[in-house]
């Protein structure tokens, strides 16, 4: 079982996720969506297609753009639709076991 945290606050936490370019995807259920808000911030990658970011408010603190979805992926990466990747630089800890 995956687990992102932030601050010690489970943000997701889910035993199907995706594995790509070192980033953990969460299925978007097992997301605690409540916390997260969209972000403007605009970002496609030439493989994967175009990214929507979130930002996310975890005991009072804001911060922007820490996970991203690609909603509707490029066939090379269908496997992440529906799912969330979250930047381990905004202090989300990832643990997996």
């Amino acid at each position: 079982m995956a687990k992102a945290t932030v601050d010690g606050v489970v943000v997701a936490e889910s035993d199907n996720t995706q594995l790509v370019e070192g980033n953990v995807y969460f299925p978007r259920d097992s997301v605690k969506m409540e916390l997260f808000s969209h972000s403007p911030t605009p970002y496609t990658c030439p493989w994967k297609g175009v990214a929507e970011y979130f930002n996310a408010s975890v005991n009072g603190k804001e911060i922007n753009d820490i996970a991203w979805s690609y909603p509707s992926p490029k066939e090379a990466a269908k496997n992440i639709a529906g799912h969330l990747a979250f930047d381990k630089r905004k202090g989300v800890q990832i643990s997996e076991g």
